[in-house]
């Protein structure tokens, strides 16, 4: 497990230690194969405390027959809280996206594909004729990096899997939930770089000038 956790209530970053992380086991379904006991069906309960704000994360892990299940109890997903001025539509969009991530990481992958969409329409004004998120990722080709364009481009083709069923219904092409997260994580972190970074920008800038004003202001 990592070192860290991030709180999904207050953002910050938290170390894992005995007094912020405990565990708890369950087991069902045991059994005795050659005179060794077995565990088939084992979830681990495991307790984050976040120190700063002092809310508790509670995720489930399977091990054993149940091993690959991760399921968030508490809060319902680890999506994390983005401020109000991020468009309504756009934290909508990838908070459902993490509520479903285990359940159907297909349907994960389409929400955030629509969440890009969203945020490259919202952010850049983007309005191209066709509508489509190929050809509006095309007009931002010199807006972004290379490599951020790239990964843009890349999450628009996955979430296509989840969006749209191949020509041939039989081929099923499938995504698992580690990586439909690693979409969700390039979502947040477009999110910061955007919206949260040109806010803060702007906030600074204000303030700058409101200094020179109040300075200019005789005593």
């Amino acid at each position: 497990m990592s070192k860290n956790f991030i709180c999904p209530f207050c953002n910050s970053t938290v170390s894992i230690t005995y007094s912020t992380q405990t565990e708890t086991q369950c087991s069902f379904g045991s059994s005795i194969r050659k005179g060794s006991p077995f565990l088939g069906n084992v979830f681990t309960v495991v307790h984050n405390l976040c120190p700063t704000c002092d809310e508790v994360t509670i995720k489930a892990f399977g091990q054993f027959n149940l091993e690959g299940i991760n399921i968030p109890l508490y809060p319902r997903s680890l999506a994390k809280q983005f401020p109000e001025y991020i468009p309504k539509a756009i934290t909508e969009d990838y908070e459902e996206a993490y509520s479903i991530l285990s359940l159907s990481p297909k349907a994960s992958a389409a929400l955030s594909r629509r969440c890009l969409q969203g945020m490259i329409r919202d952010f850049w004004e983007i309005k191209v004729k066709s509508g489509t998120l190929y050809d509006e990722i095309n007009e931002i080709k010199d807006k972004v990096t290379s490599s951020q364009w790239k990964a843009i481009d890349a999450l628009r083709s996955i979430g296509n899997i989840g969006a749209h069923m191949q020509q041939d219904v039989n081929v099923i092409v499938d995504i698992d939930d580690k990586e439909a997260e690693k979409l969700l994580k390039l979502i947040e972190s477009l999110i910061e770089k955007w919206y949260i970074n040109r806010y803060e920008e702007n906030q600074l800038l204000s303030d700058i000038v409101d200094i020179k004003e109040i300075k200019k202001t005789p005593k």
